[in-house]
């Protein structure tokens, strides 16, 4: 009985050792496997969410800009030339005939959020008295998608 008894215990122990070795190599083929399936429906999800806080974040950016020449113009009377630009939001330019200004309308000036200075054009070209946009990821005229421009003229436009 005793031998019985030490033949069982021996046993546990092997199994035991065995159980403590790890994981075979199919086990970890099929988690690697799973996780590359999530990782392939999951990531374009991701990152096309990136590529629109991109876009609405421009929008939004365009329209604090418009706020802030709005302002400009009701104390100037006039909005601000190509040549001072967005700057002159940020700083008072040198025209002796802007008595009114009573900046700065806004603290900074933010690039689009590809790294690029968003654009200004004074008269503007699209029915507006001015444009103020960005060309989206490629800095190129036109484009889809996060490529696409995005004006003052076209902010109600999904891109």
């Amino acid at each position: 009985m005793t031998q019985r008894i030490e033949r069982l215990r021996a046993r546990l122990r092997v199994s035991s050792a065995r159980r403590a070795r790890g994981f075979t190599l199919i086990e970890i083929m099929v988690v690697v496997v799973i996780i590359g399936l999530l990782a392939a429906v999951i990531v374009p999800e991701v990152v096309n969410k990136v590529d629109e806080a991109r876009i609405a974040k421009a929008k939004e950016d365009i329209q604090s800009l418009e706020t802030a020449l709005t302002e400009y113009r009701l104390d100037n009377s006039v909005y601000p030339t190509n040549e001072q630009g967005l700057q002159a939001l940020v700083k008072r330019p040198t025209d002796a005939s802007l008595d009114n200004w009573h900046g700065p309308y806004i603290q900074r000036l933010v690039k689009d959020p590809w790294g690029h200075p968003y654009h200004y054009a004074y008269p503007g070209t699209h029915g507006l008295p001015y444009d103020l946009y960005t060309l989206g990821a490629d800095n190129q005229p036109g484009g889809t998608g996060d490529n696409a421009d995005i004006g003052n003229w076209n902010l109600g436009n999904s891109n």
